[in-house]
């Protein structure tokens, strides 16, 4: 009778939702934690372009207000951790390929664009720095992402 006991135990299915439960558990919530750090630093790469992106519109129709821009972009990403804005630069370049780009544009140094038309560009550059909710391994304690956008704007 003791036998027929043990091997009905062995055979019973009592608890093993709880086993495979258990089993699956861990990676499960390893891979939504990681989809949640993941999609967080996705938003804030795209907070940041976006800033650069607003930074260099409001230049396009201020291009000299390099202190516009810097506000413009910081204000566009009120939520980025450490955001900074490094100096915009309005400048120039032949509307070539491959043309050399000169910051402030002074007329003694414009490029002489023989076969192609002068063009007025502003440059944004933003940066932040993304922390991850859990100490992944492989990947650094912060990130540093950075986006730039430039836009044609008026000449001087």
């Amino acid at each position: 009778m003791k036998k027929r006991l043990r091997f009905n135990l062995l055979r019973d299915e009592h608890g093993a939702s709880l086993v495979e439960t258990a089993l699956v558990l861990p990676v499960f919530l390893l891979l939504l934690f990681g989809a949640v750090d993941f999609g967080r630093a996705l938003y804030l790469q795209i907070e940041i372009a976006g800033a650069a992106h607003a930074g260099a519109m409001y230049g396009a129709r201020n291009p000299t207000d390099t202190t516009g821009m810097s506000t413009v972009a910081t204000d566009d990403a009120p939520n980025v951790p450490n955001l900074s804005v490094s100096t915009p630069t309005y400048g120039c370049e032949c509307a070539i390929a491959n043309s050399t780009y000169v910051a402030n544009c002074p007329a003694s140094s414009q490029p002489s664009c023989s076969t192609s038309n002068l063009v007025y560009l502003v440059k944004v550059t933003v940066t932040g720095t993304y922390t991850p909710l859990f100490p992944w391994p492989g990947i650094p304690h912060s990130i540093s992402f950075s986006s730039s956008a430039s836009m044609r704007s008026a000449g001087s």
